[in-house]
């Protein structure tokens, strides 16, 4: 949609902004996938800060931002306004094993073997036309501390078209678009760092997965070989909990080809079975259904106010 080409533009003028780890949730019980809650800050007085640094700060891409701040200045937040961090959201219908990605929401998560927490990160990934695989089960390959990179002639042909020069071989160090460490899935792809943080939420990347420095050293330190990866894309989540609350958390889908990446409509939402008789006859939900805030909504049933 042309939303992201904006959005890439916009994030090319802003600057790096602070690291911030991987935000952990208590893994809830079988049966439930309503994790965190929202949170609300107010921007400084004094405030000089692009929207970036606040996603960065609060472990969000910039897009998960946008989504659940509609109309906020990405250059510089209004002082005294009030910014929503979307840090509850509903775990994806998946098993909890391994790395799990939602290039819908882009978002990676990761359950550590063992362990009772889930640990959410921000991630950019593929241009439209040059995707991030969805729909995929994989495993990690191999792990590179200092990756190299060697662009195909396609990617080096399409730089040229921007008058752009890449080199044949990008040697490892901080000028290097892998950053400095590399998670290798399946025989094309990667999940890898970057050196341009702007990236984080947007489509940017040749089809890998990029992370914020911080966030990369976390996961190339804690992921094994052979632990196994999925990819999804689902841009609408939802859930019944245990206390029979209802919840729906709807994302901005990714476009599907160039014409509706260059379209200023919105991009259909898929609709299943399963959501279909979810939402049905229900006006907060095809509310919801058209604003995509990116954060779970309540539908009805038992009050909830879960925290992690």
């Amino acid at each position: 949609m042309m939303r992201y080409v904006k959005l890439m533009w916009v994030a090319l003028l802003t600057a790096a902004g602070p690291q911030a780890l991987a935000v952990s949730y208590p893994l809830p019980p079988e049966g439930s996938r309503l994790v965190g809650s929202v949170q609300q800050i107010v921007v400084p007085a004094d405030n000089t800060r692009p929207l970036e640094e606040f996603a960065a700060q609060y472990g969000q891409g910039l897009s998960n931002m946008l989504e659940a701040n509609p109309g906020v200045d990405v250059y510089l937040p209004k002082a005294g306004s009030q910014l929503t961090i979307p840090q509850q959201l509903i775990l994806p219908d998946t098993p909890r094993q391994g790395v799990v990605v939602n290039v819908a929401e882009m978002r990676l998560y990761y359950y550590p073997p063992g362990g009772n927490t889930v640990e959410v990160l921000p991630i950019g990934i593929g241009q439209a036309g040059r995707e991030t695989p969805r729909n995929w089960v994989t495993s990690v390959q191999s792990k590179k501390d200092g990756p190299t990179w060697t662009p195909t002639a396609n990617t080096r042909r399409e730089y040229a078209k921007e008058g752009k020069t890449l080199p044949a071989f990008v040697p490892a160090g901080p000028d290097n678009p892998m950053g400095l460490y590399a998670i290798y899935i399946g025989r094309l792809y990667a999940i890898h760092g970057t050196n341009a943080n702007f990236g984080i939420g947007l489509r940017v990347s040749q089809g890998c997965i990029r992370l914020r420095d911080a966030d990369i050293k976390y996961l190339f330190d804690n992921v094994t070989t052979g632990t196994r990866v999925q990819i999804i894309d689902r841009p609408v989540k939802y859930t019944v909990e245990p206390d029979g609350s209802r919840w729906l958390e709807v994302h901005e889908p990714l476009s599907r080809n160039r014409a509706e990446f260059e379209s200023s409509s919105k991009v259909p939402l898929p609709m299943t079975a399963g959501l279909r008789a979810f939402t049905d006859g229900d006006s907060r939900a095809a509310a919801e259904m058209d604003r995509r805030s990116g954060m779970p909504v309540q539908l009805g049933g038992a009050e909830n106010s879960n925290a992690f």
